[in-house]
């Protein structure tokens, strides 16, 4: 498998140059490789809490919501339990999640 890969260039600040030169002391690691763990951790996050937020207003079902953050049902429900976030499931949401799962075949 061929991993294509691109040069991005930002400025940062010196406290978070620090805080990643900390990082890749401990880890014993480089620059590189800490930014790129980092934001490959970012963006899972951003990812979970953009699909909480369209959940949360009721625009998209679980099912939906748990694919946008790139998670199995039932883990993405276990964040939403360890958040107090209620689950707000009708009958609706329900067929919709029946019908998301035949055909992703699972």
């Amino acid at each position: 498998m061929i991993v294509l890969s691109y040069v991005v260039s930002t400025r940062i600040d010196k406290r978070l140059l620090k805080g990643i030169d900390f990082i890749a002391k401990v880890e014993m690691s480089d620059r590189g490789n800490v930014i790129r763990k980092l934001l490959r951790r970012a963006v899972h996050e951003w990812y979970l809490d953009y699909a909480i937020r369209l959940y949360k207003e009721g625009k998209i079902s679980l099912w939906r919501a748990a694919k946008i953050a790139r998670l199995g049902l039932w883990e993405f429900i276990e964040i939403l339990k360890k958040r107090n976030i209620l689950l707000n499931y009708s009958i609706e949401d329900l067929e919709e999640d029946i019908k998301s799962a035949a055909k992703s075949g699972k």
